[in-house]
């Protein structure tokens, strides 16, 4: 496994329909890093958002999609995604605060 720092694990914060309403119960989606599991998302979480204390998180691992290009078929690249939920008594994420 590769060394990887928490500020290497959240890659990018997911901003879609479905992720906007979970917010509400403090539940924030992001694309993580591949090899990255749920402890290491947690301390990263932690430790980036000050004032945050993650309940849990939950991962999930998303196959790349075929592609066409004329004759070639390929794929896209494989992502991680994980849904960390916050505790009642926890601090708001501020990157979602201006949606």
């Amino acid at each position: 496994m590769a060394n990887i720092q928490y500020y290497d694990v959240i890659l990018k914060p997911v901003v879609t329909e479905k992720s906007m309403n979970l917010m509400g119960n403090k539940e924030y989606t992001f694309l993580v890093h591949p090899e990255a599991n749920k402890t290491m998302i947690k301390e990263a979480v932690e430790k980036m958002f000050e004032g945050t204390k993650v309940q849990r998180v939950n991962t999930m691992n998303i196959d790349g999609k075929k592609k066409r290009r004329g004759m070639v078929v390929g794929k896209t690249a494989k992502t991680k995604k994980a849904i960390v939920k916050l505790t009642e008594d926890s601090k708001d994420i501020e990157i979602f605060a201006g949606l």
